[in-house]
């Protein structure tokens, strides 16, 4: 399964670009993992990402567009998320230590510990990509198995 999103760069659009993403993979998901579980997640990493997109890559700049592309294969989620700011390089980035009481720069580590894979070109066909991938290994035990191994 393959999908496009076109959308401007605007927050406005975030319930939007939500429930594309979600909406796409419960269709076929929903019944072969935890879905609650991996909604949430896909859902926070999704966030971070066109969000960063929104206020760091376009700056404000709201009829900019966001590609974002996902494709699943049974199991296995690729998503990419592009952009038509500068771009970030990645070597000006140090995580946040615990101590510091940073309020910023936690997103490229939270996409970072939730997918499997992640990717950051620059100017790849006139825009940057973030790609990111997970393998959604686990499937969803029958409700008789979880109830017998209580």
């Amino acid at each position: 399964m393959k999908s496009e999103l076109h959308v401007p760069s605007d927050l406005k659009f975030l319930t939007i670009v939500e429930n594309w993403l979600l909406g796409c993979l419960e269709v076929h998901l929903k019944d072969s993992v935890d879905w609650s579980r991996q909604s949430s997640r896909l859902r926070l990493v999704l966030v971070e990402a066109y969000s960063n997109v929104v206020r760091h890559a376009h700056k404000d700049q709201p009829l900019l567009p966001v590609l974002l592309r996902l494709e699943l294969k049974d199991r296995d989620i690729a998503l990419e998320v592009w952009d038509c700011g500068e771009g970030y390089d990645l070597s000006n980035y140090f995580p946040p230590s615990p101590t510091d009481r940073q309020e910023g720069g936690y997103g490229w580590l939270i996409i970072n510990s939730l997918m499997d894979k992640v990717e950051y070109q620059l100017q790849v066909n006139g825009g940057n990509c973030l790609k990111l991938e997970v393998s959604l290994s686990e499937v969803k035990q029958p409700v008789s198995e979880t109830a017998s191994a209580i």
